[in-house]
């Protein structure tokens, strides 16, 4: 993938962090990428590179989706069995959140919990996106360059990687034993 095109893509993403209620009208049904964003004393163990727009908004996670719009509002913000950051997010939150989870055919959080969930999102979460024919092609390079702490890929520290291994392992875990089928 050129650089000129990573860092178009990084332009648009470091752009100013828009609230999820607004995010979720705005979000276009194309291919791209997208950037989830909290103010430092969300997760403040998980530091992430600084908004040019917003610096106090710290980059948590990226992500890539073949319809923006359909992966942030139908996945990221209400189901748990289809969200890698829902699961960290919960699995993080857990501790104070008290979230709890069941066993579906999956692990997934309890209805009640998701909403809570999707509310703290709400609270503490901001979004920006990029549209790209082929996220795929340079979601790598961008979380290489980025090192959002909440992909694992990308944990520079390898404190924060293993937190965030901790906090998904945490999350599978409080379901209990998988139920026999």
């Amino acid at each position: 993938m050129p650089d000129d095109a990573v860092q178009q893509i990084t332009a648009a993403l470091f752009t100013s962090p828009i609230g999820l209620s607004v995010a979720a009208t705005e979000l276009p049904k194309s291919a791209g990428l997208y950037a989830w964003w909290a103010t430092e004393d969300v997760l403040p163990g998980f530091p992430g590179p600084a908004n040019s727009t917003d610096s106090e908004r710290r980059l948590l996670y990226l992500g890539k989706a073949t319809r923006l719009r359909t992966r942030i509002v139908s996945n990221h913000m209400q189901r748990s069995g289809s969200s890698t950051l829902r699961r960290t997010l919960a699995g993080l939150l857990m501790p104070t959140e008290g979230y709890r989870t069941i066993w579906s055919d999956r692990v997934i959080l309890i209805t009640e919990d998701e909403q809570r969930l999707t509310d703290w999102m709400h609270r503490h979460l901001a979004l920006t996106w990029a549209e790209h024919s082929d996220p795929q092609a340079v979601e790598g390079a961008l979380i290489s360059r980025l090192k959002p702490p909440l992909n694992v890929e990308g944990a520079k520290q390898s404190s924060t990687r293993e937190s965030v291994k901790q906090a998904r392992s945490a999350y599978y875990r409080s379901a209990g034993p998988r139920p026999p089928e």
